[in-house]
């Protein structure tokens, strides 16, 4: 079993910056990739950033290439989301994903919001 849990959303106002965390625990060895989502009500859940544990590969939706930085520190299992020129299409849910051996684990997402 992995626990996936997020950190760091809040309120900020259009071209901020906030960096987002994502602290993983348990069977840790069996993660292969870490990733983070987004949802808005109405709307399905997108990708917006993923990271290989192996070679630190990334890739990036287009809607956040150049403002968004994904990465991880092994040494305490954590994944962050550096989001900076934000702007209030970037409000949503932001979830964490840890893509493991056998399954995907999901933490409870964090509230961004972007407004002025």
């Amino acid at each position: 079993q992995v626990q996936v849990v997020e950190s760091g959303g809040g309120l900020v106002q259009p071209g901020g910056s906030l960096r987002l965390s994502c602290a993983a625990s348990g069977s840790i060895a069996s993660i292969n990739a870490m990733a983070w989502y987004r949802q808005v009500p109405g709307k399905q859940r997108e990708l917006v950033a993923a990271i290989a544990i192996s070679d630190s590969s990334t890739n990036y939706a287009d809607s956040v290439k150049g403002r968004f930085t994904i990465a991880r520190n092994n040494a305490n299992n954590m994944v962050y989301l550096q989001m900076n020129s934000l702007k209030p299409e970037d409000t949503a849910v932001y979830f964490c994903k840890a893509n493991a051996v056998y399954r995907n684990y999901w933490g409870r997402g964090t509230q961004v919001t972007v407004s002025s």
